[in-house]
């Protein structure tokens, strides 16, 4: 395969195309039993008793499963011990699982889903978050003491002097709305009891199958190694597939394991929508202190997090909020206080951008706000604050171990889109014209992987064959994203073989090291980490098994073109070659590599500290009209710019961009989860106003590369940072456009007021 046609090269495209990828509900086993999920119409109650016997006794039901029948434990949570397998004390939220049927057929499970029984004493349910806040709030959890699940802060400077220092103040409230992650694959995992060695093999369609595995044997009260989580293609996830995914895994083995046989789960859509996890939503009070210069002198945001019953991943997502709460800009006195808290709506946890949309969507319209006041354009506002290189964030980190590139992600973008043109053209709500035209644009900077979340290192195993064939396997897991195409394609590249020659192997729990998940847009950054330096240990045992025949030292043996060459191409090997002569020296062509992030450092009581060890860098602007009589929003062009380190698959890299485009369009314009007194009410695709293809503008991508010399690979990363800021751009086109400013997601338009009449001196 040439080189170009490598770079726009995916492993599974031709199993997916044709219909021969196997997903989850396509896995076929002798035996299987179906299960299903059983919920009651209780949005917060103390459980008196589960009564399972009429269910039971229904023709084809094999056994209904309740807290009672978990062997382990049935609580269980990344961070907080607080997820239920199974409602057991109390329900806490109208998603909870009080039961699982398993019978012979699906049809029979869920006709005897409907014949369980719960009888409950309702509780008063807490639905506000600020409420939820107060101390005489009903408690969602009564071991907790509070509904709070956590707090966040950021201390810098002197936040009373900045706005001292400061000619004006701004101050707003902000809102953002429950979303869905809308995969088109729902949860499902198929549980087969091995009968050789006992081991559960558990597939399924979730992200992260260590995360899985870790909940499985908790349930089970088994040891890691009694689990064996298989990797299957995933139907999407956007962040979605952790935490519940990996609990329906986890009921689904139950059944499994008790009762001996294949057990088969596969969520409806409506079973799906009412217990996933969501986005966040979001109340943010910001506050900022600017000059008549247009700097700003001070930050205050208070940020209140809705998580929903259950932990899931609150503090880290709000970590993250906390620490990019300035987003992109340079400011000395900063007083951040962030708050995750239980409520008993739905759960709210992963989705693609992990805090930062809700974020963004605040500061990109401050940043406006504050350049209008000053009486300067928000592109003059952004420069005259904005990172640069050498600068110190808000967290204390200096910005000088990679290319700072704010800037030119910026320039990029107006550069393309004429904005500065186009912005003249804004109609600000005025003149006759029925379609409104306006113009906005919002930059965002990242952190890289997890930073002080969590522990964040990988693997990869490269097992070169006798015969010159190689296979590869990765610590992350492909979730569509194309992981493993970029896998492969470092590969080739370290080792100079043919893309061909490489067979990516999708990995199982029981045969390579637990590498994290594959969240926080860390799949390339450290999987292709990992593959580079194994490649390179790689190449250092084939270079010292040939370099006497190569006559050269072994740090000279160049891998190009397919084989090893010594000081000149004349000396070479072919690889398929090398490999059968390293067999029979009795040496293992093989090698494990493992990238660690470099350290971090945080002081949660003071939110200080190097938070990420790399950042990139975007920016995104929209066009767009709004019509006066309807409200109706048309995108019409968008342009992104994405520092990206190196683009390993550059077209790869781009369709990632185009689909965080769309979500960040539906996000802001479209999309909302909505319940009546707790119980949801969107329940479907139908009733959830995902973007259609003629929602969606025209769009445009172009890639920034700027190696990072930390990475082993030069990449960085691109999954969530394309999903933060086309919502707050959007927000500032539809300002443009109609002279308003909305502080709520989604924003929704109505018949919008006729112009004012323009007297002397109107501008």
């Amino acid at each position: 395969m040439s080189k170009s046609a490598a770079k726009c090269w995916r492993n599974d495209a031709y199993a997916k195309v044709t219909g021969r990828a196997k997903f989850t509900d396509d896995l076929k086993f002798a035996n299987v039993l179906h299960a299903v999920p059983v919920y009651s119409e209780f949005v917060h109650a103390r459980i008196v008793s589960i009564d399972t016997a009429a269910a039971e006794q229904a023709t084809g039901v094999v056994r209904v499963l309740t807290a009672r029948d978990v062997p382990g434990v049935n609580r269980f949570g990344q961070i907080i011990r607080d997820y239920r397998i199974f409602a057991d004390d109390k329900i806490r939220y109208y998603g909870d699982v009080v039961a699982v049927v398993v019978a012979e057929t699906r049809e029979i499970a869920i006709h005897a889903a409907q014949l369980v029984e719960v009888n409950a004493e309702a509780l008063p349910a807490v639905l506000d978050p600020e409420a939820a806040m107060l101390p005489d709030a009903p408690l969602v959890h009564e071991n907790h003491g509070s509904n709070i699940v956590n707090t966040h802060v950021v201390r810098r400077g002197n936040v009373e002097e900045g706005f001292k220092q400061a000619d004006f103040v701004i101050e707003e409230d902000f809102q953002t709305q429950t979303i869905e992650h809308a995969y088109m694959e729902t949860e499902a995992a198929v549980c087969v009891p091995r009968s050789t060695d006992g081991v559960l093999e558990v597939y399924g369609s979730m992200q992260h199958p260590f995360s899985t595995r870790r909940f499985v044997a908790v349930c089970l009260g088994v040891a890691l190694s009694e689990v064996e989580v298989i990797g299957t293609p995933m139907g999407g996830g956007f962040g979605g597939k952790d935490d519940t995914a990996a609990v329906v895994c986890a009921r689904t083995a139950l059944a499994a394991k008790l009762l001996g046989r294949p057990v088969k789960m596969v969520y409806r859509r409506d079973w799906s929508m009412r217990e996933s996890y969501k986005r966040h939503p979001y109340r943010v009070h910001y506050r900022m202190g600017v000059t008549k210069a247009g700097a700003i002198t001070a930050v205050q945001c208070r940020i209140v997090a809705d998580g929903g019953a259950y932990c899931s991943v609150t503090p880290w997502v709000t970590w993250r909020s906390t620490v990019q709460c300035c987003g992109p800009y340079v400011v000395a006195n900063v007083h951040c206080d962030t708050f995750g808290v239980y409520t008993n709506n739905v759960v709210a946890g992963a989705m693609r951008g992990f805090g930062s949309p809700q974020m963004n969507f605040v500061i990109e319209q401050m940043v406006e706000i504050a350049a209008e006041r000053v009486g300067i354009s928000g592109i003059e506002f952004r420069r005259r604050n904005m990172v640069r290189q050498g600068s110190v964030t808000i967290t204390g980190q200096k910005l000088d171990g990679h290319k700072v590139a704010m800037e030119q992600a910026l320039d990029t973008v107006l550069s393309e889109i004429s904005y500065e043109e186009k912005l003249a053209r804004c109609a600000h709500g005025q003149g006759d014209d029925d379609e409104l035209y306006g113009i906005g644009i919002a930059m965002s900077y990242r952190g890289v992987s997890l930073g002080a979340e969590g522990v964040d290192f990988c693997a990869a195993i490269i097992n070169a064959q006798a015969d010159g064939s190689i296979l590869l396997e990765v610590g992350v897991h492909e979730n569509g994203q194309g992981a493993e195409s970029a896998m492969a394609l470092i590969c080739a590249e370290e080792l100079g073989v043919n893309l061909n020659r490489i067979r990516y192997r999708r990995s199982s729990t029981s045969n390579i090291p637990d590498s994290g998940t594959t969240v926080a847009s860390r799949g390339t950054i450290m999987g292709g980490g990992a593959v580079a330096l194994a490649a390179r240990e790689l190449k250092s045992k084939i270079a010292e098994a040939f370099c006497a025949k190569l006559g050269c030292a072994p740090e000279e043996v160049r891998f190009k073109v397919d084989g090893i060459c010594g000081k000149t191409d004349g000396e070479r090997i072919g690889f398929a070659d090398a490999m059968r002569q390293m067999w029979q020296m009795q040496r293992f062509p093989f090698a494990l590599g493992t990238f660690k992030a470099p350290r971090v450092s945080w002081d949660e009581h003071t939110g200080q500290g190097d938070a990420y060890f790399t950042w990139v860098y975007g920016c995104q602007a929209v066009e767009l009209t709004v019509n006066r009589k309807t409200g109706k929003v048309k995108l019409l062009h968008a342009v992104a710019a994405h520092d990206v380190g190196r683009a390993v698959n550059p077209e790869m890299v781009r369709g990632q961009i185009y689909g965080g485009m769309a979500m960040s369009a539906g996000y802001g314009l479209h999309e909302e989860v909505k319940a009546h007194g707790g119980k949801m009410t969107t329940l479907n695709l139908n009733t959830y106003r995902i973007p259609r293809s003629m929602d969606l503008p025209e769009m445009k991508v172009i890639l920034i590369e700027n190696p990072d010399p930390v990475s082993p690979t030069g990449a960085k990363s691109i999954g969530e940072p394309a999903n933060e800021i086309l919502a707050p751009a959007i927000a500032n086109a539809i300002s443009n456009a109609t002279g308003r400013r909305h502080f709520a997601l989604p924003i929704r338009l109505g018949a919008l007021p006729e112009p004012t009449m323009c007297g002397e001196g109107c501008k």
